[in-house]
């Protein structure tokens, strides 16, 4: 695998640190888990998937005696990633200074919704506060409902775990070449803002606002979503001139191609009217086999049950089924990435709370 020999001690909770660390789990890195003593209560049931191929350990982190433990634990391992607030590891005892002392290589990945500095470093949040502080949701949604809110967590995944993954790469690369460690200070609300890649310009370069329903994405075009007969949706991105052409032999209606081909925004909105009313003419299922045929750039809404059963998931391997720890199968979401020379690997669903203390710590769970 190709982060085989790749050792990590993940301190993560939730989402962010969590995802990223299973990550590198499936690319072949050994992810120690440490989280609290089992306490009876149920198990979140996405840790099963979280938590994939990593080792678990259960301890007391406010019992000296378990700190000094992983202290010199932290002397045989590559990269510890932690997402508590800011200063809660240096008051434990495992900062990166103090970390730092005991192992001078280690690459060290703090996790934060605000970054390590500045005025909301010790401030509590969540994705939808991050995002909504990036920017994304002033422009977002629409402006007779106001902002989206999304079923997934945009500056959680796209910002903190992918950026975090992308980050401690780059550090295992400068090590290698360089020898030396070092602090990755990654903050949910940073990675949110550099995610306003295609908007961001229009005001930064060309001072231009960004508003609700203004743009070609979020509202200004036809680029969107479309109501059909039986209350289902079809999704329409045909933004280049051919999928503009294919989009009008679709729905038999040539005498729209001045009117969608002007790119004028009066003209595309006027062409968004006509679709909505074209669109709800037919059933789901009979848009669905018309694109089926012709690429427009126009595709289904599909509910996650249907996803799971879509014939592209499947020929791309997109769900895996993993062991769990009582020998039952469950059924998961694989790892994206896709190569020809090597391919993820899943030890297990998830480990038992504790499982490893012995066997790394030699400590029984406290």
């Amino acid at each position: 695998m190709l982060l085989n020999g790749l050792k990590v001690l993940d301190f993560s909770g939730l989402l962010p640190g969590p995802f990223a660390t299973m990550m590198l789990a499936d690319l072949g890195a050994e992810v120690v888990h440490i989280t609290k003593p089992a306490t009876g209560e149920g198990r979140w049931i996405v840790d099963d998937y979280l938590q994939r191929s990593k080792k678990s350990l259960a301890v007391n982190l406010k019992d000296p005696t378990v700190i000094e433990h992983l202290r010199e634990l932290v002397a045989h391992y590559d990269i510890v990633v932690e997402q508590f607030r800011p200063g809660v590891m240096e008051r434990l005892g495992l900062g990166y200074e103090a970390l730092k002392e005991v192992n001078p290589n280690i690459i060290y990945c703090s996790i934060s919704g605000y970054g390590q500095t500045g005025p909301y470093k010790d401030k509590g949040g969540h994705d939808i506060n991050y995002v909504s502080l990036a920017g994304i949701h002033g422009y977002s949604g629409s402006q007779q409902q106001g902002p989206p809110n999304l079923g997934i967590q945009i500056a959680d995944l796209a910002g903190g775990s992918l950026h975090a993954v992308v980050a401690i790469l780059v550090a295992v690369i400068y090590r290698t070449r360089t020898g030396e460690g070092q602090h990755l200070d990654i903050s949910m609300t940073d990675c949110a803002l550099a995610l306003n890649a295609l908007a961001a310009p229009e005001f930064l370069v060309q001072g231009k606002p960004l508003e609700r329903e203004q743009m070609m994405l979020n509202g200004g075009s036809f680029y969107g979503h479309f109501e059909t007969q039986d209350g289902r949706y079809m999704s329409v991105g045909s933004i280049e001139p051919k999928f503009r052409q294919a989009l009008c032999t679709a729905i038999h209606r040539q005498d729209l191609l001045p009117l969608v081909m002007s790119y004028k925004s009066a003209d595309e909105l006027a062409f968004k009217q006509q679709l909505a009313e074209i669109f709800k003419a037919k059933t789901y299922e009979q848009w669905v086999e018309i694109f089926a045929k012709i690429d427009a750039c126009v595709e289904p809404v599909l509910s996650f049950e249907e996803t799971v059963t879509h014939p592209l998931f499947l020929a791309r391997n997109m769900f895996v089924d993993i062991t769990k720890e009582d020998g039952t199968i469950q059924k998961q979401l694989a790892c994206p990435i896709k190569s020809n020379v090597f391919q993820p690997v899943y030890t297990a669903a998830c480990e038992a709370i504790g499982e490893h203390n012995e066997d790394i710590l030699g400590l029984s769970i406290k």
